[in-house]
């Protein structure tokens, strides 16, 4: 039973462009324009009307944008609740400017141990982490961590739990890994390591949607029952200023926007690429957690119920579940 008939997230890319590696990762490899101001107003103008909450600028590296506090701020001002991830790099330079700008501002770091952590991001940045952590905090700012889960950094959860996230009062975000396009990992979690990731989530500042856990267990979405409702909750824009269909990871189509977004999304071409979320080939298995977790939130299901508790203890955690029911 479909619960919230609108798209609900915003998945904003200011640039594909990075300043890492990352080795799970090839969005850093494509060639990059940067997203134009003129062009996010009005987006963003539209993207209200179609009754979108939370838009996320993403990347790339999004701090590579030298307008992005510019993009923040404006979402804002249209009371959209806004979310950003970086690998901290950039964060020291832009940290004065961002305050108060990102709802949900995350720093991604996979273990406590330097060298391990660089290597999987292909460039020394965990350093930068530690560093944004103490800038953001000094500026009353609450981050989170986010940790991209894999069998070989299995182990360094409790460390950066105990080492990082306690300390500091930072929520631990638990992002179990998962494959798309040429980008294999080799890495998939057993039932035994999905099943300690819910047991270790129970803790204080951890959060873990446990729907995603659920749905690796069921071999992933089922076009012949899907799961995935990436096209009618999620919105992506590309940095061309293209409305990408039915998700980027897959990219079937794109269509230039040409300051007409709300009329785009509601044409009959797009109703039509709409209809086949989650049942083309390629959705066969797929578990992407970005576009997961907003089509459990739309629809009654198994899913829904069992993404729910950890909803509400991360939107408790980072007081935003007011300005979700806006």
């Amino acid at each position: 039973m479909r619960l919230i008939p609108h798209p609900v997230l915003a998945n904003y890319y200011v640039t594909y462009r990075c300043n890492a590696k990352c080795s799970f990762c090839d969005i850093w490899e494509k060639p990059s324009p940067y997203i134009e101001l003129e062009d996010v107003r009005q987006n963003l103008s539209d993207l209200r009307k179609l009754g979108v909450n939370v838009v996320d600028f993403t990347g790339g590296e999004p701090l590579l944008h030298r307008q992005i506090d510019q993009f923040l701020a404006l979402a804002h001002s249209f009371g959209f609740i806004t979310t950003l991830t970086t690998n901290g790099m950039l964060y020291p330079k832009w940290a004065e400017r961002l305050k108060g700008k990102v709802d949900m501002l995350h720093f991604s770091l996979d273990s406590a141990d330097k060298d391990e952590h660089d290597t999987g991001r292909g460039v020394a940045c965990f350093d930068f982490v530690l560093e944004s952590i103490k800038i953001a905090k000094n500026l009353g700012e609450r981050p989170d961590i986010l940790f991209t889960v894999f069998k070989h950094n299995l182990h360094q959860i409790e460390r950066v739990y105990h080492e990082i996230c306690v300390p500091n009062k930072l929520m631990l975000l638990l992002n179990p890994a998962f494959e798309y396009n040429q980008v294999e990992t080799g890495d998939q979690l057993s039932e035994e390591e999905l099943d300690y990731l819910v047991k270790f989530s129970k803790q204080k500042w951890v959060y873990l949607n446990e729907a995603f856990i659920q749905l690796r267990k069921d071999g992933g979405n089922h076009i012949d029952k899907p799961v995935c409702k990436a096209a009618s909750s999620t919105l992506v824009i590309s940095p061309e200023n293209e409305l990408v269909l039915p998700c980027y990871h897959l990219g079937a189509q794109k269509f230039p926007i040409e300051g007409n977004l709300y009329e785009l999304y509601k044409s009959k071409e797009v109703k039509q690429l709409i209809a086949l979320e989650g049942r083309l080939p390629a959705c066969e298995g797929c578990t992407i957690n970005c576009y997961m977790q907003p089509s459990f939130a739309v629809e009654m299901s198994r899913y829904w119920w069992k993404a729910l508790p950890s909803t509400l203890k991360y939107n408790l955690h980072k007081g935003t579940w007011k300005r979700m029911l806006s």
